[in-house]
């Protein structure tokens, strides 16, 4: 995340205290697992971190801009695989372990219902999770001679996540690596100009 984002700009005047930061986001995320997204209030936030909600004001705006930093942690970018079947494997198993996320798949129905009316936060979102994997998936697509001409990197990553949601959130698929595979699989059939699938 770059320094302009939104998460990198919350504190003004004096110095925030890191250790102030971490409770609050540690405490976001056990009361999302075991209370829920509704029912995890920045009071109950605060009372559990054995803070203040100005403390909690100070440094995010609204309780989805907290639950959003608490769900997606800046993790730094991960680094790109080599070719192009790698990289969709890799974004494959990257969307599936991020939504089998106890807090993951707990925040996101609450954030998209809250992000609704707020276009802006909407972008951060877009931004912290996947606008770079999207660029990066481009640049793939464009200088790869094994795919098949005019695929569109969002479809793809639509696919991706969408599918990856639905197999973890609503069907409840445990066996990851295996969705993973499958999940790349059909992708790559449509993504490489040849019929062939990924390599084995």
């Amino acid at each position: 995340m770059n320094a302009s984002a939104p998460g990198s700009r919350r504190h003004h005047g004096s110095r925030r205290d890191p250790a102030i930061d971490a409770s609050v986001l540690d405490a976001a995320r056990r009361l999302l697992v075991s209370r829920g997204y509704a029912a995890t209030s920045i009071d109950l936030i605060a009372a559990t971190a054995k803070v203040s909600r100005p403390a909690i004001y100070r440094r995010w705006r609204t309780k989805a801009h907290l639950i959003h930093e608490a769900a997606f942690p800046d993790l730094g970018a991960a680094p790109l695989a080599d070719d192009l079947s790698a990289e969709i494997i890799r974004l494959c198993r990257g969307a599936l372990i991020m939504y089998a996320d106890p807090v993951v798949r707990e925040a996101v129905p609450g954030l998209l219902h809250d992000l609704r009316a707020e276009p802006a936060m909407r972008r951060l979102l877009n931004d912290r999770l996947e606008a770079a994997a999207r660029r990066n998936l481009a640049e793939h697509l464009t200088r790869s001679e094994d795919a098949r001409y005019g695929v569109d990197a969002d479809a793809v990553m639509d696919a991706i996540a969408g599918a990856a949601w639905y197999a973890v959130c609503v069907r409840k698929v445990t066996d990851l690596d295996r969705a993973a595979d499958n999940l790349a699989d059909l992708l790559l059939r449509g993504v490489l100009a040849s019929a062939q699938s990924r390599p084995t």
